[in-house]
């Protein structure tokens, strides 16, 4: 598993390196029951502090993508498929809220497109 923590990027270390853990899991690069470093382990190797690599873990978990064990460590826990299933969940949330705002469909649609492109 090859990851990196670029210091002076906006985004949150612990941002870049859910986003980078997810990467490799839908382009199965990690693929299912890969067991993942450990949180002290990674966070030594990627000089950064233990516990951005705990809410790293902990998010991946909260959205399906790994599977904590306890002492065994921390699982892979399938493919796209939790990438899927969150993407479906913001789409509800997004074709809700477009609803609530009386905004057509082919519009929210468009803006849907746009944001894809951007």
């Amino acid at each position: 598993m090859k990851l990196a923590i670029d210091p002076d990027s906006a985004t949150a270390p612990f941002e870049q390196l859910r986003a980078q853990i997810i990467e490799q899991i839908t382009a199965g690069t990690l693929i299912s029951g890969t067991r993942l470093p450990t949180v002290r382990g990674l966070a030594d190797e990627l000089s950064i502090a233990p516990n951005t690599v705990l809410r790293a873990y902990r998010e991946l978990e909260a959205d399906g993508f790994i599977e904590g064990r306890g002492r065994l460590g921390s699982f892979v826990m399938g493919t796209a498929d939790a990438a899927t299933l969150q993407v479906q969940l913001a789409a509800r949330a997004y074709a809700d809220r477009a609803r609530e705002l009386g905004i057509p469909a082919a519009e929210a649609l468009r803006l849907v497109k746009v944001a894809l492109e951007s």
